[in-house]
């Protein structure tokens, strides 16, 4: 069945004339790579076709990789569109998506809210752009991998599994890794890009270090409110990466960081876990994702803390339950 959804999308692709392509609001990585790096490809193979990216807000973080197109409301006539990354339309950067003729959804999130004219979804990848890699490879015969599609690629594929370590990375998630590193991938400088931070940044992880607090039961967690988000400078999604800091502390196998957001009257939160799932956690709480990476909105302090009392429950209950968790 794979292989039937990838050429009903390669056809799809091949008859239009005007394709539009998305991802979701907040973008990552992975969302910014893959996007850009199918739009690359489709642009390298098709050169007369019309190929947009548009979205309405973007990434500071993965600004390095270049911007995005600015488009009238009458393109969307007759065109398709692809949205990447993307698990329900609520969550898709681009509020003229029902304008176009056709949609193609490419996701690997939990299929909790189907959506699209053809929908290719596979939860057990990686990343968005594990997909697209698999995608363009299985095509390359017809389909142009140039450098710098590869190199969109491999961005979105690298920072998503978090350089190979997350738990759904399999042999088939470094096969395409190697093959897109064979079209001439420079990482030593994306890597500069990804994660060369400068003293700021660093005191910044000093300050998180000495904030984070644990559960009874070992959920490790940390508040950033706007006051500290202000005083070094971050933006919501720089300060939603903060969730990477909390995970390698022994015996702490849920992570949750809050990020306090004002201009909603909200609070985000990133939930992360090791061994056992957390999406139903989020799924009550405003959000979903994957079974170990999620995200999920609270409206208080009390809602917030009725998470954290949840989400150390879940912990006491699997511990005293399961063997072998470090």
């Amino acid at each position: 069945m794979n292989e039937e959804i990838k050429k009903k999308i390669l056809e799809k692709i091949e008859s239009y004339g005007t394709i539009i392509v998305s991802r979701h609001i907040r973008p990552d990585g992975d969302a910014v790579g893959s996007t850009k790096g199918l739009v690359t490809i489709l642009r390298d193979t098709y050169p007369d076709k019309k190929v947009y990216l548009v979205n309405e807000d973007y990434s500071d973080q993965m600004a390095f990789l270049g911007g995005e197109d600015t488009v009238n409301d009458n393109v969307y006539d007759g065109a398709l569109l692809i949205v990447l990354d993307t698990a329900t339309v609520d969550r898709i950067s681009n509020k003229n998506y029902g304008k176009a003729k056709e949609i193609i959804k490419i996701d690997h999130h939990i299929d909790a809210k189907p959506y699209g004219d053809i929908s290719w979804v596979e939860d057990f990848r990686s990343a968005a752009c594990e997909m697209v890699a698999d995608f363009a490879l299985t095509f390359q015969d017809r389909l142009k991998i140039s450098t710098e599609a590869a190199t969109y690629i491999y961005c979105g594929l690298v920072t998503d599994s978090a350089r190979f370590r997350h738990e759904d990375v399999t042999g088939e998630t470094l096969r395409l890794a190697a093959a897109l590193l064979g079209y001439g991938v420079d990482t030593q400088t994306l890597f500069a890009n990804l994660y060369a931070g400068d003293f700021k940044s660093l005191k910044f992880k000093a300050y998180v270090y000495s904030h984070i607090k644990t559960t009874p039961n070992g959920v490790a967690y940390i508040y950033m409110s706007e006051a500290v988000q202000k005083k070094f400078n971050l933006t919501l999604e720089a300060a939603s990466e903060v969730i990477t800091e909390l995970k390698m502390i022994r015996g702490s196998l849920i992570w949750v960081a809050f990020i306090d957001n004002k201009a909603k009257n909200q609070i985000r939160v990133r939930l992360r876990s090791r061994f056992l799932g957390i999406n139903d956690l989020a799924t009550r709480y405003h959000g979903g994702g994957h079974e170990m990476s999620a995200g999920a909105t609270v409206y208080s302090k009390k809602e917030m803390q009725r998470l954290l009392d949840d989400a150390d429950k879940l912990l006491g209950e699997y511990k005293a339950s399961n063997e072998g968790w470090l």
